[in-house]
C-alpha cells in the first residue's frame, strides 16, 4: 500500500475515539502528535502507550508523541479535531492563537454535533475561526472500541475540495479500515449529528423492554425524520440513506458500544438523568444535540415527533414511558407523510 500524500497528523482530543484514531494513523505510517488536555493522563499514555482511562486495551504504536501542551506541537500536515463538539470552537481557537496551524495543510473534523444558538456544523465552525485551513469531515458507524481491535470499519470523508477529500481518504485506508468519498458536507454533517438523539430513544425502548418490532419502527421513523430536517438544511438525500445516515443510525441504536443508547436504557429503566450523567467519564453527544437540533427543527418549522420526545425527557423532565406512550398515541397518518 503506498503511503499516503499527508506525513504527519496531530490529534486533538485524548478519548477513546481519538485515541482509536491517532493509533490508526500511526499505524497507517504517519508521525503523529497526540494531544490531550489533561497533563496526567498524557504522562500515564507517554509512559505506559496505553489510555487506562478511554480504551485501556490498545496499545498505541511506537513513535507518537503525547502532550498536554498545545504551545508544544510542531506543525503538521493534518489537524484532527476528536474533542467533544461542545468543545471544537473553543479548541480551535486556542490552536488559532498557538500558531500551529500556520503550517496545517488540512483539518479533519470527528466531533458529531451541530452548535447550540449559532447552529453551526462543525466543519462551517472549524473554517469560520480557522479561515485559511481546508476542513473535512469523517464519520460513519465507527465504535472506537471496534476500530481498536481492527475489526472491519467503514466510514465516509467529506469535504468540498475533492484533492483534499481523497488525500484524506488515503490516510484512513489500511486493510481492515475502508473510506469512502464524498462532497455534500452539509448532509453528512447533519446525518452523523441527528442519528445521537434517536439511540438516546432507542435505548429508552430497551429499557422499557418495548421489543424488536418498537425499536424497528422507532430506527425507521427517526431516519425518515433524519431526511426530513437534513435535506431542509441543505443535505441531499442519499447522504442519509449512506454511512454517515442509516449506517450510523442503525450502529448507534443498536450497539452496548453507544454511549447514548446506554443513557437511553437507563432513563427507560427509571433512572434519573443527572445520576447517569454524574456515572459517565465521557461526553454523551446525544444530549446537547438534542437541544440544538430541537431548536433548528423548530427554526425550520419541521415535524420532528420522535426528537420532540427525546427533548421532553431531557429537558422537561417528561417521563420515559410517558414520552413513548404520547408516540403511540399520535393521530394516524400516511407513511410518506
Amino acid at each position: 500500500m503506498p503511503m499516503p500524500e499527508f506525513q504527519s497528523a496531530i490529534v486533538l482530543g485524548a478519548g477513546s475515539w481519538g485515541t482509536a484514531i491517532a493509533s490508526l494513523l500511526a499505524e497507517r505510517g504517519l508521525s503523529v502528535q497526540f494531544w490531550g488536555r489533561d497533563p496526567k493522563l498524557m504522562v500515564e499514555i507517554a509512559r505506559t502507550r496505553r489510555n487506562s482511562r478511554y480504551l485501556p486495551d490498545l496499545e498505541l504504536p511506537p513513535g507518537m508523541t503525547m502532550s498536554s501542551d498545545l504551545q508544544a506541537l510542531a506543525p503538521a500536515d493534518l489537524l484532527v479535531f476528536a474533542v467533544p463538539s461542545e468543545a471544537v470552537r473553543e479548541t480551535a481557537r486556542r490552536m488559532a492563537q498557538s500558531g500551529v496551524v500556520q503550517g496545517c495543510r488540512a483539518g479533519v473534523s470527528l466531533a458529531k454535533g451541530i452548535e447550540r444558538h449559532s447552529g453551526c456544523r462543525m466543519s462551517a465552525l472549524l473554517s469560520e475561526v480557522l479561515p485559511a485551513l481546508p476542513v473535512a469531515v469523517l464519520t460513519g458507524p465507527n465504535h472506537a472500541e471496534e476500530a481498536a481491535q481492527r475489526l472491519a470499519t467503514a466510514a465516509v470523508v467529506a469535504c468540498r475540495d475533492e484533492g483534499v477529500a481523497r488525500a484524506v481518504q488515503s490516510c484512513f485506508t489500511l486493510p481492515w479500515f475502508r473510506a469512502y468519498t464524498s462532497d455534500d458536507v452539509t448532509g453528512i454533517e447533519w446525518a452523523g449529528a441527528m442519528k445521537n438523539p434517536y439511540a438516546i430513544a432507542a435505548g429508552v425502548a430497551l429499557g422499557l423492554r418495548l421489543g424488536d418490532n418498537a425499536l424497528a419502527a422507532l430506527v425507521t421513523r427517526a431516519l425518515a425524520e433524519m431526511v426530513r430536517l437534513g435535506v431542509v438544511m441543505g443535505g441531499r438525500p442519499e447522504s442519509f440513506y449512506g454511512l454517515a445516515g442509516v449506517g450510523d443510525l442503525v450502529g448507534t441504536c443498536y450497539s452496548a458500544h453507544s454511549r447514548n443508547q446506554r443513557l437511553g436504557r437507563a432513563l427507560g429503566e427509571g433512572k434519573p438523568l443527572e445520576a447517569v450523567l454524574a456515572g459517565s467519564r465521557m461526553v454523551t453527544e446525544g444530549v446537547p444535540n438534542t437541544a440544538s437540533l430541537f431548536e433548528a427543527a423548530r427554526g425550520a418549522c419541521v415535524r420532528t415527533p420522535l426528537l420532540d420526545e427525546v427533548h421532553a425527557m431531557l429537558y422537561e423532565g417528561k417521563p420515559a414511558r410517558e414520552a413513548m406512550r404520547t408516540l403511540l398515541s399520535r393521530d394516524p397518518r400516511p407513511e410518506a407523510g
